[in-house]
């Protein structure tokens, strides 16, 4: 604005995020693509800093990345954690979850969205499964994460749907 001969303060620059911040957040987040009904669910083992984590990823059948939780256990909590946490974010609620077999994810669907239907089977799932690609590729370039924030932000690939701040967190 300097070029067009406008001098503008700090505190103007301030007072304008104040005033339209939030109106402009709001116009994006309505701009976003909604998930598609069908969605895929997986997990997969990574190390970080030399300890087994499971990676758990949600894509829709449009290929977009919904959420992506690192945690330290695979069992029925972790998976009822992961769906809540899914539901939240998307703030919608599919018609159709696919999943691998882990019996995790049936006890943690009963619980948390009975009404979905549960497809779960070898060769359903392989949408998420090649969603893992990438971070697998990364992961042997690095041999193993460090740490559960070593990867830049902008790296995870996540749809514009994903919230904010629904990168990779470890419980």
């Amino acid at each position: 604005m300097l070029e067009r001969g406008v001098v503008v303060s700090y505190e103007t620059v301030r007072r304008w995020c104040l005033k339209f911040g939030q109106s402009y957040a709001h116009g994006l987040c309505r701009r976003q693509p909604r998930p598609g009904g069908k969605w895929h669910l997986d997990e997969v083992f990574i190390k970080i800093n030399g300890e087994q984590k499971y990676l758990w990823r949600a894509v829709d059948q449009d290929g977009n990345v919904l959420d992506i939780l690192v945690q330290n256990r695979r069992d029925t909590a972790a998976a009822r954690r992961f769906f809540r946490r899914l539901l939240k974010t998307t703030r919608t609620v599919p018609q159709v979850i696919v999943t691998d077999q882990l019996r995790s994810y049936g006890a943690a669907h009963r619980e948390v969205m009975p009404s979905v239907e549960h497809r779960s089977h070898k060769g359903l799932n392989n949408r998420a499964e090649n969603s893992h690609q990438p971070t697998r590729q990364r992961e042997r370039a690095m041999k193993g994460f460090s740490a559960v924030s070593a990867e830049p932000s902008g790296s995870w690939p996540r749809s514009a749907a994903s919230h904010p701040t629904s990168g990779p967190t470890a419980t």
